[in-house]
């Protein structure tokens, strides 16, 4: 993983928020500026999320249009458990829009489950509004390594 700068997270964002409101690097140089933010980062793509307590949400995940479908997206997300894990959260919680089935098979493979969903969340610059579905996954403690 690679630490990245506002403006390529914001770049990012927009590269894959297109039909909707990416970003801007002043929304994500304030995320930044929060101890509970952590950023898994390559240079294809992030995730972002926050620990608050033992419970954590993904923020973000995104991976450039050019290199979806390689396998970036879900190990950023388990990298963004892992360290949720490492802070000590218990529980996350996260929300996709009801149309992108890419992401939302990922998570339900990724063992997480559908607690909810908001009607018409999802603003579109075009079209109606879609809905996000409500995500959450316990992240259970490691066992410990035999000697």
């Amino acid at each position: 993983m690679i630490d990245l700068t506002p403006v390529q997270l914001a770049q990012l964002h927009a590269a894959v928020f297109k039909a909707s409101r990416a970003w801007s690097e002043e929304e994500m140089r304030s995320l930044l500026s929060s101890p509970h933010v952590l950023v898994a980062g390559t240079e294809h793509g992030f995730a972002m999320g926050r620990v608050i307590g033992d419970e954590a949400e993904l923020l973000t995940i995104v991976v450039h249009p050019d290199q979806q479908g390689r396998g970036i997206g879900r190990t950023l997300l388990t990298s963004f458990e892992d360290e949720a894990k490492s802070r000590g959260a218990r529980l996350a919680y996260l929300e996709v829009a009801a149309d992108n089935e890419p992401a939302r098979a990922m998570y339900i493979t990724s063992g997480w489950s559908e607690s909810g969903r908001r009607t018409g969340y999802y603003t579109r610059q075009t079209g109606s509004p879609v809905d996000a579905i409500l995500l959450a996954k316990h992240l259970p403690l490691r066992e410990p390594s035999e000697k």
